[in-house]
């Protein structure tokens, strides 16, 4: 008689990194004999994933650990476990605010949970916060599409920015060799992805700490190296990368993304805030007029070129005509996409210390007006594609009509459009654009598939 396989349940909160490390502790589950369970209250196995960089996110999770510690009361075999950003600031504290969990592991960590779980099962509650040199990834990860993937290239960050509790809670950066890279991508390719993102906190950053320089003195390696090693992978026909730092960002690599027909034209490049005393109190590391450069830079190489950014509104101090800064960077670059959010004090940063905190009604209002100018903005870029045929890569259905498949164009805009996504789903496939909207694209596919 067959014995019922046990169920595990991950939720994931943050960032792409966040989404990355949860498909490989997915496929480490899969691999140790666990099933995925749609609900979580059909899992033996719950693991929260957990995210620091706002307040409201770290609340979230304690509210749903709540709920699974009360389920764990009836049913004593639930295992239970935090992984991620507040599992590695939080530490022990978690335990003392919910004594159910099993397991709380850093990210730093992911790659072991095999044998971090094989201690929880021989009856030991875990904690897995200490810094390590992180695991090479050999396990194949359960991801979350077939389509496109992320490949993490650089863990961790080294920048001290004044409001950031990352580089505390991910460690130190560490470059992935381009070796392992490279054989990731390969495998990705055999099994049929055609798009990958290289992800990493910093990705300018990368291979700083790799060895070897070159004659002329810089970096063997460098993101922009890379982008060349890997672009010729066969299979693979889209590249992007993220997140971008104004401050390590260079000519070379608008360059090379000019030059590699596979690399999409899409940067996402934080700014912050477009008042320099702002970004000096921030530790950012550049002022506004280096951000602009940068951006009339890549318009230069490549006009048509997406940007997307993130800001923080409400910093500490900020007045009215600093956040005004922020306002005039928005209408003068005209950003295709903003991710916005009103400052949020850390535990452990400088910035949550400083006296002179804004009232939760300035940053929502800021927040807001912030909202309005970018909505407007990129409802005016968007008029660009109308009429337009765009190359779309099918990566779904649309969830709300099913008679339509969605995608993605170069730039990153979310496109729908009549098709069977039976049919067309992986495909690259042309798009005449007839309506367009501040964030998303509607229209007719015009040619089957470009890539058959």
């Amino acid at each position: 008689m067959t014995s019922t396989p046990r169920r595990y349940h991950i939720t994931t909160f943050g960032c792409q990194m966040n989404k990355a490390d949860s498909e490989r502790m997915a496929g480490i589950l899969e691999d140790m004999g666990f099933k995925w369970s749609q609900d979580p209250n059909g899992a033996d196995l719950i693991l929260y994933n957990t995210c620091t960089i706002r307040d409201n996110a770290e609340q979230k999770v304690y509210s749903y650990l709540g709920r699974q510690a009360k389920r764990k009361h009836k049913n004593p075999d639930l295992t239970l476990v935090v992984a991620g950003c507040v599992a590695q600031q939080e530490g022990e504290k978690i335990l003392r605010r919910v004594p159910e969990l099993d397991l709380v592991m850093g990210p730093q960590h992911a790659n072991r949970l095999e044998d971090l779980l094989t201690q929880v099962f021989d009856g030991n509650q875990v904690i897995a916060t200490e810094p390590i040199h992180i695991v090479e990834d050999i396990t194949k990860p359960r991801r979350d599409s077939t389509v496109t993937a992320w490949v993490n290239i650089i863990y961790g960050c080294n920048e001290k920015c004044s409001y950031c509790v990352v580089p505390s809670v991910r460690g130190v950066e560490q470059s992935r060799t381009p070796e392992a890279i490279y054989a990731e991508m390969e495998l990705l390719a055999k099994q049929g992805y055609k798009e990958v993102t290289l992800l990493g906190q910093n990705i300018d950053a990368y291979g700083r700490d790799l060895p070897g320089v070159t004659a002329s003195g810089r970096h063997k390696h460098t993101l922009t190296d890379l982008l060349y090693q890997v672009h010729d992978i066969p299979g693979i026909e889209r590249l992007r990368f993220a997140t971008s730092h104004p401050r390590y960002f260079t000519e070379r690599l608008i360059k090379a993304c000019d030059e590699l027909p596979k690399v999409c034209e899409h940067f996402h490049i934080p700014f912050q805030s477009g008042d320099n005393d702002v970004l000096k109190a921030m530790k950012r590391g550049y002022t506004h007029q280096k951000y602009r450069k940068i951006i009339d830079k890549i318009r230069e190489y490549m006009p048509d070129a997406s940007i997307s950014a993130d800001a923080i509104v409400g910093f500490p101090e900020e007045t009215e005509e600093q956040f005004e800064n922020t306002l005039k960077l928005v209408d003068d670059i005209g950003f295709d996409q903003l991710n916005t959010a009103a400052y949020s004090p850390r535990p452990g940063t400088p910035a949550a210390l400083w006296e002179q905190q804004l009232s939760e009604e300035v940053k929502s209002d800021r927040l807001q007006r912030l909202n309005h100018l970018v909505a407007q903005k990129a409802a005016q870029r968007s008029q660009r594609y109308l009429g337009r045929i765009e190359e779309v890569l099918v990566e779904d259905q649309n969830p709300k009509d099913n008679s339509q498949v969605m995608g993605r164009t170069q730039g990153n805009r979310l496109t729908f459009c009549k098709g069977n996504i039976d049919e067309l789903k992986g495909q690259l496939i042309k798009v005449e654009i007839t309506e367009v909207r501040a964030f998303s694209l509607t229209g007719e596919a015009i040619v089957s598939i470009c890539n058959a």
